[in-house]
């Protein structure tokens, strides 16, 4: 059955430039599934924003981006103003692919491409913060500018370990800086090395950062990682990997749908891997904002 048209938006240079010898296996399976595809290959950035925008501007049924993190981002933002929004699918090729991970799309690309007839729209939040939408994680504080200094050989050699060598490094010299935290339930302020404002569990592919988060649940899960030295970190570790950061006296959680960052000065943000804005930052929950093609839920995901 004709299911209309799919625009189909993959990076070349994503996932160590595989993305073109996946991209028939995809075609392939779009049409199968009944749609006409119209495939777009990204050049520069800000390409899979108008490229997504043109589709829902045009009456596309489908959009697909096939990239890692920052790919996916740029189709979203080009998508999530549209009055009339098509059905979203992602094939991830990135270093960390967290919005993947907290929809259980696979992981191997191969897989999610066949799993793609199988998989069912799901309502599914995604937060504004300035001007910018994102979809899984806002960062602020010297460990993000650390991590925005990641050279891209490392993210492509070592993955997420590159993000936490470079993180330590940073935490080592670190002085802090003083937040102002304003959301729904108060405010916030103190001394702090990290603020996350998260929407889904996984954070720098940790997936147990937030372990209650949902990704159609209206909230911001913010984690703040107040200032703190090597054994404090190594203790913050552990307990991120079982699961269990809120325990720890040196992380603040709050839940909220809206929130306002303000700082002494301004400091650069980290919006979804890439620079965003600086503080202040006012960010909040668009609530099942986009339909995305995703495994079924499985209970309390």
């Amino acid at each position: 059955m004709e299911k209309g048209k799919a625009v189909f938006i993959l990076n070349p240079s994503s996932g160590k430039e595989l993305a073109e010898s996946y991209s028939g296996q995809c075609v392939q399976v779009l049409e199968e599934m009944g749609y006409s595809v119209e495939v777009r290959a990204t050049e520069k950035e800000g390409d899979a924003t108008a490229f997504a925008r043109e589709a829902a501007e045009s009456g596309s049924a489908l959009v697909v981006a096939m990239g890692g993190d920052g790919t996916v981002n740029e189709a979203i933002n080009g998508l999530a103003e549209e009055e009339i929004r098509p059905d979203f699918a992602l094939i991830p090729l990135g270093t960390v692919n967290d919005f993947a991970r907290a929809l259980s799309i696979p992981m191997d690309p191969e897989e999610a491409i066949r799993r793609l007839p199988e998989f069912v729209a799901r309502p599914t939040d995604i937060g504004l913060a300035g001007g910018r939408y994102f979809m899984n994680v806002l960062a602020a504080g010297s460990l993000a500018e650390g991590v925005m200094d990641v050279p891209a050989g490392e993210k492509t050699r070592f993955g997420p370990l590159a993000y936490a060598a470079h993180g330590l490094q940073t935490l080592l010299a670190d002085e802090g800086n003083r937040f102002t935290i304003t959301h729904d339930r108060g405010k916030w302020t103190g001394q702090a090395s990290l603020i996350l404002v998260a929407l889904t569990n996984s954070v720098g592919g940790f997936e147990k950062m937030n372990p209650d988060a949902r990704t159609d649940d209206g909230l911001l899960h913010l984690t703040v990682i107040k200032r703190t030295k090597l054994p404090g970190f190594l203790k913050m570790s552990a307990s991120l990997l079982l699961g269990k950061l809120e325990e720890e006296g040196a992380v603040e959680k709050i839940r909220t749908a809206r929130v306002r960052i303000e700082t002494d000065e301004p400091l650069a943000c980290n919006i979804d891997g890439d620079e965003g804005g600086k503080t202040p930052i006012g960010i909040r929950v668009l609530h099942r904002h986009l339909r995305i093609l995703a495994p079924e839920p499985t209970e309390g995901e």
